[in-house]
C-alpha cells in the first residue's frame, strides 16, 4: 500500500519533500508531478527499484530512462557537454525538454543506450520536483508514468492511487499534470535534431 502526500504546487512543504527523499534513498519507487506529466522515479544506484518501474511499464532493458537534474552543473557529471551544447542547454532549460547527449562513465551502463552509449538529461521546471532534487542532492532516475497500453499519461495523483496504489511506495499529489511528454532533443551531432516534439516549444531547435 502507497504512501500519499499531498505537497503544495508553489510552496512544497520542506517536511513531505524530505521524508519522500528519504523514501527514495531507501529504495522507494514514487510517483511524482513534473512540468510536463506524472513520472516515475527512483534512485540513480537501485536496480532493483528500476526493475520495478520497468514491470509497471511493461518495458524491456531497451527502454530509455531519463536523469532528472537540479542544475547545469549537475548535468556535467552525467552527460559530456561541449560549448555549443552549454550555450542552447542554459538557454532552454528549465523546461520541458529531454536533452539526448553522450554519457559519461558516472552513468551505470544499465542507463544508456546499449549502443549509442547516450542519456537522457532533463531539468524540469516544476517547484516539487526541484525541491525534490535538491534535497536528494543528485538526479532521479526517471520515467513518464504511462500505463501498459494506453496512449497517454495519467493526470491526477487520486487516478495514479486507483491504478497503481499496490504497487508504488509513494505518490506525490502535486496536482493536476497536462498529458504532453517532453520535447526530446537529440545533441549527439553537430546540429540538435528534434527526435520527438512534445510540451517544450521546438521552434529554438528548427533550421531556417
Amino acid at each position: 500500500m502507497s504512501q500519499f502526500f499531498q505537497i503544495h504546487p508553489d510552496n512544497p512543504q520542506q517536511r513531505l519533500i524530505r521524508q519522500a527523499v528519504d523514501m527514495v534513498r531507501d529504495g522507494a519507487v514514487i510517483a511524482y508531478p513534473t512540468d510536463s506529466a506524472y513520472a516515475l522515479g527512483c534512485h540513480l544506484d537501485d536496480k532493483k527499484a528500476l526493475e520495478r518501474i520497468r514491470a509497471i511499464r511493461r518495458v524491456d532493458s531497451k527502454h530509455n530512462f531519463t536523469l532528472m537534474c537540479r542544475d547545469l552543473s549537475e548535468i556535467a557529471t552525467y552527460a559530456k557537454v561541449d560549448n555549443a551544447s552549454y550555450r542552447i542547454l542554459n538557454h532552454n532549460t528549465p523546461g520541458a525538454y529531454t536533452f539526448i547527449l553522450p554519457a559519461t562513465r558516472e552513468v551505470p551502463r544499465r542507463l544508456q543506450h546499449p549502443k549509442r552509449k547516450t542519456i537522457g538529461i532533463r531539468i524540469p521546471d516544476n517547484p516539487v520536483t526541484l525541491a525534490l532534487l535538491k534535497e536528494l542532492g543528485e538526479p532521479l532516475m526517471s520515467t513518464t508514468l504511462i500505463l501498459p497500453n494506453q496512449d497517454m499519461p495519467l493526470t491526477e495523483a487520486e487516478d495514479i492511487r486507483d491504478e497503481l496504489e499496490r504497487q508504488l511506495d509513494l505518490i506525490i499529489d502535486g496536482g493536476h499534470c497536462g498529458i504532453d511528454p517532453t520535447t526530446v532533443v537529440d545533441m549527439t551531432g553537430p546540429i540538435p535534431q528534434i527526435a520527438r516534439a512534445g510540451r517544450g516549444d521546438t521552434t529554438p531547435f528548427e533550421g531556417d
